[in-house]
């Protein structure tokens, strides 16, 4: 039997067993002004309340062709337990600058979400963890052929030259010092648990705060525009 849970009752029935240590951070698409569409992160905590909805900044490649350009609004980060978790999408991941700005904020436990493939995952979750001095975790999807749905539009044309394996998974946590606590599981569906220590993060960044003691805000520093844009506002 399969049984189908919203991120919100997932949040409630996740606090219910696991208390304040629970929040679920889902990606879905958010639309502004009627007609353009986001592809968004969005973290609910474990009051089932939603923190904050992060529109992707840059749609990657053929993604432009259907969601439009998101903004900073979504850069933030929000305590769970003993961590601040902040989060990117897809290949957002990438961006020094957006890393930047949630490592600022006190980030020590990084979520990147990813459409799928280790190719995805394998490199840039370690790196954010040697960067940030933060565990990280890459979650990441599966699709086979058979997973599209029988409505979807000229899947006659898309099966024929399509592989039997879409996306392979690859989710994976690192370390902050940049070992893997769990490697990318590839090709493999279920829940896979780690006991992260926070205390952990305290031992790499004696070494190298990048948001501390070994930042240099006298020589460079980071502005962020966080205000939701807009093409209009309001004087009333």
């Amino acid at each position: 039997m399969e049984i189908a849970l919203s991120p919100l009752e997932f949040g409630r029935r996740a606090r219910r067993l696991y208390g304040d240590r629970v929040a679920v951070v889902d990606g879905e698409r958010k639309d502004r002004g009627g007609y353009s569409v986001y592809c968004s992160r969005v973290f609910i905590g474990a009051d089932s309340v939603i923190g904050s909805v992060h529109r992707k900044l840059v749609p990657t490649y053929e993604e432009r062709l259907a969601w439009a350009a998101g903004d900073g609004h979504g850069l933030q980060v929000h305590p769970v337990g003993s961590f601040t978790v902040g989060g990117l999408n897809c290949f957002e991941n990438w961006m020094p600058l957006s890393r930047a700005a949630l490592y600022a904020q006190g980030e020590d436990l990084h979520v990147a979400l990813w459409p799928g493939n280790l190719r995805n995952t394998e490199d840039i979750t370690r790196f954010i963890a040697k960067e940030g001095r933060c565990f990280t975790i890459s979650v990441s999807a599966m699709m086979h052929r058979e997973d599209f749905p029988a409505s979807t539009p000229h899947l006659d044309k898309i099966l024929p030259t399509c592989p039997e394996v879409l996306a392979n998974g690859g989710s994976c946590i690192a370390a902050p010092d940049g070992e893997w606590l769990l490697p990318p599981q590839v090709g493999k569906e279920g829940l896979f648990v780690a006991t992260l220590d926070q205390r952990q993060v305290r031992r790499e960044r004696q070494i190298m705060d990048p948001a501390g003691h070994y930042a240099r805000p006298d020589v460079t520093r980071l502005v962020v525009n966080r205000e939701r844009q807009s093409i209009i506002s309001y004087e009333d």
